[in-house]
């Protein structure tokens, strides 16, 4: 979001159809996993699903490295912007600005400055249709933001049926591109949620990527909002990005190799119905069968090359 001064941004992973769907519709609390009825690109039997090297950037702070899967096939267009702007070298310097306990952490050019103001602007990539034959992992049904919820490619996604659209969601750990008031405004400056899942951005802002790596040191992030009575923090103090470059362009021994949770796999999926279940002996109460799409973990490995 770039609210400018800029704001201006797991699941049973069996794939289901929109139909099967609509035939199991039950409410939130009876609600079970749906089962897959087909299969995409990553192995249904995998545990664990490789992060393409070519979709990875490498965010290198003060105090440590934080690694971003990019979403192309959600969000080419801000994918294609943000590659290219992060190996021309734009984002070398920058400095978060705006960074909300529990919410955002945002980041770009000096605003104004010649730098920002020579980025094309891009249109809104906030969601996509979908149509009978679309598949993705379904966490629930009737979410408070979506008619459904779940995940494609291990990314949050939620779902309405019946208007035939779907959109990445804000939870913790995403990446998005800031924009002003005008839908198509985005530019440079994005953000990375820190905090609490702000849902009521979803579908007006452009989500391209998630943090797979390193989420501690985006936490560590200094916070530029301060409360009343509390002196100002200086711009001198704001968190400076050291670097940020593609993967690809790291020196090998440098690199940064990583695995996720194939949330496609069955494991994955009888991880699902075991979290909604609740029937570990620790909850002597049982809460009620409701899974937030925001807070299913799509955990992490390193891969020694």
């Amino acid at each position: 979001m770039k609210f400018r001064n800029k704001f201006s941004t797991i699941i049973l992973v069996f794939s289901v159809s929109l139909n099967a769907v609509a035939n199991a519709e039950q409410s939130t609390q009876a609600q079970s996993p749906a089962k897959a009825t087909n299969t995409n690109s990553n192995n249904s039997t995998a545990e664990w699903r490789t992060v393409d090297i070519e979709k990875m950037v490498l965010l290198t702070l003060p105090h440590g490295k934080v690694v971003i899967e990019l979403a192309p096939q959600f969000s080419p267009k801000h994918v294609s912007q943000f590659i290219n702007l992060t190996k021309s070298g734009h984002y070398n310097g920058n400095k978060f600005y705006r960074v909300i306990d529990g919410f955002v952490a945002q980041a770009g050019p000096e605003d104004g400055s010649s730098a920002d103001r020579e980025v094309p602007l891009l249109a809104l990539e906030g969601e996509w249709s979908t149509d009978k034959n679309w598949s993705f992992t379904l966490v629930q049904n009737n979410d408070l933001f979506a008619e459904q919820t779940g995940f494609k490619d291990g990314f949050a996604i939620g779902h309405n049926p019946s208007e035939n659209k779907a959109w990445l969601t804000h939870c913790p750990g995403i990446i998005a591109m800031a924009r002003g008031n005008e839908a198509d405004s985005g530019s440079s400056h994005f953000y990375i949620t820190n905090g609490q899942a702000p849902r009521y951005l979803d579908r007006i802002m452009s989500i391209f990527g998630r943090v797979i790596y390193g989420m501690k040191h985006v936490q560590a992030i200094t916070r530029t909002a301060t409360i009343e009575g509390e002196t100002e923090i200086p711009s001198s103090a704001h968190t400076a990005i050291i670097s940020m470059k593609m993967m690809t362009d790291v020196a090998v021994e440098e690199q940064i190799h990583l695995a996720v949770k194939n949330t496609e796999s069955e494991l994955f999926a009888n991880k699902l119905a075991e979290r909604i279940k609740r029937d570990n002996a620790f909850f002597f109460k049982k809460p009620p069968q409701v899974l937030d799409v925001c807070q299913t973990p799509v955990l992490t490995k390193l891969i020694q090359k």
